[in-house]
């Protein structure tokens, strides 16, 4: 299944989303799906790659595995991110009050498959 009907699914499946973007370890977008411009969430994948990034090399230097997942909440909503690869991370943002469990399930299950099409 292409990447973006794989994230609009997300978005169809999670109230309370606003977007979901796959991006590259430098930051980069793949692709996405937003409810929100396609700039803030090209800027939010961007931001929350840096910190993925700098939370691996600190887990790195304590000797401790790589997160399976990370949860950032903040007043105006909470943004999960998952790691697909070494190399790849999809980032989904949610709106203040969205239910976060809801939301992490399902995007363990759109990172399983999105983790098929970037794996290959």
């Amino acid at each position: 299944m292409p990447f973006k009907a794989v994230l609009n699914q997300l978005l169809r499946d999670v109230p309370g989303s606003l977007g979901v973007i796959i991006v590259d370890w430098e930051g980069e977008a793949v692709d996405q799906a937003t409810r929100i411009g396609e700039y803030d969430i090209k800027i939010l994948g961007a931001h929350h790659g840096i910190i993925l990034t700098l939370l691996r090399e600190a887990l790195e230097r304590m000797g401790s595995d790589c997160p399976e997942e990370v949860v950032i909440r903040t007043q105006q909503g909470t943004t999960l991110i998952q790691p697909l690869t070494e190399d790849y991370l999809v980032i989904l943002q949610l709106q203040q009050g969205a239910l976060v469990a809801r939301a992490a399930h399902e995007l363990r299950r759109c990172a399983e498959q999105l983790y098929d099409d970037i794996a290959l």
